[in-house]
C-alpha cells in the first residue's frame, strides 16, 4: 500500500484539490454518503487547528492519490476517526471501486486501532460486519421541497398540518416569521450556542460547549466559506426576534444537520420543526440532494425523515497490546449504553433520571 500519513499542514493543495474532487463526484458515481462536509477536508483542517494528533493518510496509486483517511492519533498509537464525538460522518474518501486491507491500513498508519462512531456506508472494507449499525435518518429534497411535503402529508397528515398551524400562530401571537438561511451575523451564533447549552444541561446530557475547543471548532467553521464547504448558521425570527436556530455544515449536495436549538419560551409553537422544514425549503431550492439528520432517535428526526441509511459504530485492531487493552476499557461502556438505548423499559426511566439531574443542575 503506497500510503504516506501528513499532519494538516502538510497536506498540499493538489491533494486538497484531489480529495475535493472525489467529493464532488461521488454523488454521480452512486456514492452520496461521500459527500458529506463532515468528511471534507475544511472540517479535518478544521479540527488540527483546535485539537493535537489529527493526520491525514493519502493512498496513492502510482502518483495519483486515490483515497484520504483522516484520522486522530495519540501518543500510544491508538487512533480515532477525526471529530470522534462530535463528526456526524466518518470514513474513507475514495475513487469508486477502491478496496483496503483494514489491518494493513491502520499498520500503515501507526496505530493499533482505529475507532469509529458515525462510519458511513459503503466502507465495507473496514468489516462493517462486525461493526454495530444504528439509523441515521435524511430528509430527501432531490426532488423539491413540494414532492416533499406531499410525501410528508401523506405519511403523517396531523404532524404536517400541526407543524403549518404553529408557523401561522407563531406569526400572529409573536410578530411576522422570517426565515435567514444563511445568517452571518456572530450574536445569532452566541444565542444558539447558550440555547444548545442550556438544552443539554436541563436534560442532564454533556454540555458540550463547555468545552473550548468546540466552540472554537464551531466558530472557525462558521467563518469558513469555500466553493465546495459552508459553515452554515439558519434562523428563524418572529419579528426581530430569534427564535430557532441551527449550525451544521454545506457541501455542494449535502447539508450535515449538526446543533439545532430554539428559545424555549416559544416552545409551543415548535419552532425547531418550523425551523427544519423551512431548512429543507431552502436547500432544495439550491439543488441539495438531502439533509442528513444525524445518528440517534428522537422524534422529531422520526417525523421528518424520508428514509434511514446505516452508520456503524466500533473499531478496527490488529493484534497488539495496546489494541487489547483500548477494547477492554472502551467494550462494556458501550455495549451497556446500547444495552439501555435497545431497550424502552430501561431507556425510558434512564432519560427521565437524566432529565431529574438537569433540573437538580439549573435549580429549576
Amino acid at each position: 500500500m503506497d500510503l504516506a500519513v501528513h499532519r494538516p499542514g502538510e497536506l498540499t493543495g493538489a491533494d486538497g484539490d484531489a480529495w475535493r474532487s472525489l467529493q464532488s463526484e461521488a454523488r454521480a458515481l452512486g456514492a452520496p454518503q461521500l459527500a458529506n462536509p463532515f468528511l471534507a477536508p475544511e472540517f479535518t483542517l478544521a479540527v488540527g487547528r483546535c485539537r493535537p494528533g489529527v493526520r491525514i493518510a493519502v493512498i496513492r496509486q502510482g502518483a495519483r492519490p486515490v483515497a484520504f483517511l483522516p484520522f486522530q492519533r495519540s501518543a500510544l498509537g491508538l487512533g480515532r476517526a477525526v471529530g470522534l464525538g462530535v463528526s456526524d460522518a466518518q470514513g474513507m474518501v475514495h475513487r469508486p471501486g477502491f478496496r483496503w486491507d483494514a489491518q494493513e491500513l491502520v499498520r500503515a498508519c501507526g496505530l493499533s486501532v482505529l475507532e469509529f462512531d458515525h462510519l458511513v456506508e459503503g466502507q465495507e472494507s473496514f468489516g462493517v460486519g462486525g461493526l454495530r449499525g444504528f439509523g441515521s435518518p435524511v430528509i430527501d429534497v432531490d426532488r423539491g421541497f413540494d414532492a416533499y411535503v406531499r410525501q410528508l402529508r401523506a405519511r403523517s397528515p396531523k404532524f404536517t398540518r400541526t407543524t403549518f398551524a404553529k408557523e401561522r400562530r407563531l406569526g400572529r401571537d409573536a410578530g411576522p416569521v422570517r426565515y435567514v438561511h444563511d445568517e452571518r451575523d456572530p450574536a445569532a451564533l452566541r444565542a444558539l450556542m447558550r440555547w444548545k447549552s442550556a438544552q443539554y444541561r436541563r436534560t442532564g446530557r454533556s454540555d458540550r460547549f463547555a468545552h473550548p475547543w468546540i466552540v472554537r471548532l464551531v466558530e472557525q467553521l462558521f467563518h469558513t466559506r469555500t466553493e465546495s464547504f459552508t459553515g452554515l448558521l439558519s434562523v428563524l425570527y418572529a419579528g426581530d426576534r430569534p427564535v430557532a436556530a441551527h449550525f451544521g455544515l454545506r457541501s455542494p449536495s449535502v447539508l450535515a444537520c449538526w446543533f439545532p436549538a430554539y428559545d424555549p419560551r416559544f416552545a409551543k409553537f415548535s419552532p425547531g420543526l418550523v425551523l427544519h422544514l423551512r431548512m429543507a425549503e431552502a436547500a432544495a431550492a439550491e439543488s441539495l440532494a438531502y439533509l442528513d439528520l444525524g445518528r440517534g432517535a428522537k422524534d422529531y428526526k422520526d417525523s421528518l425523515k424520508t428514509r434511514e441509511p446505516t452508520v456503524h459504530e466500533g473499531m478496527v485492531t490488529r493484534r497488539h497490546f495496546m489494541a487489547l487493552a483500548y477494547r477492554a476499557r472502551r467494550a462494556p461502556v458501550r455495549a451497556l449504553r446500547h444495552a439501555v438505548l435497545a431497550r424502552p423499559e430501561l431507556s425510558g426511566p434512564a432519560d427521565r433520571l437524566l432529565r431529574r439531574v438537569g433540573r437538580l443542575r439549573t435549580g429549576r
